[in-house]
């Protein structure tokens, strides 16, 4: 199944969740640590109020504030879209909102991906990727579908018992976001 399939099927935990890990494994360059967003986890695992764990990581994470690294060109195309998908995020769980949000943070996250992979990704647009097309992907950008793709199939399958490992999914792939940025920053990649 495509990601956008899996997307349109998911419901509110799912899509929440898969929001949610796409800005949690963009975290990197939003300069948050990583233990930023964890109380928007709690409110999906324990059902306790969104609203005040967003209001506290864009308070956080300066929410609306560029980091000012200066890194310029790509870099500062991918921070402008993670800083996009933390301001976009619902207040509020209700479906339609979670979900535009949902599919607004997949892009995002794949053209981020995409903008910080040193491999080039042969698809005119992550919209391909999105829908099915694997063919002359970049590394950095498989990793990241697969991820998502992870995420709404953990959810769909386990329900809340999935947060858990699609919170470990996430980390990992934030890890390995840091690691590019850091690489970036140096000059290294």
């Amino acid at each position: 199944m495509s990601l956008v399939e899996l997307i349109a099927q998911a419901d509110e935990r799912g899509l929440a969740a898969s929001g949610l890990a796409c800005l949690d494994r963009c975290v990197p360059l939003l300069g948050g640590d990583d233990l930023v967003l964890r109380p928007l986890w709690a409110s999906l695992a324990d059902g306790s109020h969104w609203s005040a764990g967003l209001e506290k990581a864009r308070g956080s994470l300066g929410a609306g504030e560029a980091t000012g690294t200066g890194a310029g060109g790509r870099a500062d195309e991918a921070e402008a879209l993670a800083r996009r998908m933390l301001d976009a995020a619902p207040v509020s769980q209700e479906a339609a909102e979670v979900r535009l949000w949902a599919d607004a943070c997949s892009v995002a996250s794949l053209q981020i991906h995409r903008l910080l992979d040193p491999a080039a990704d042969a698809a005119p647009s992550v919209d391909t990727r999105r829908e099915g097309g694997t063919e002359g992907m970049s590394p950095l950008v498989a990793a990241e579908l697969r991820r998502q793709v992870t995420v709404l199939e953990l959810l769909a399958g386990h329900g809340a018992a999935g947060l858990r490992r699609a919170l470990d999914v996430s980390t990992e792939g934030r890890r390995v976001l840091r690691a590019v940025v850091s690489r970036r920053a140096r000059g290294l990649g």
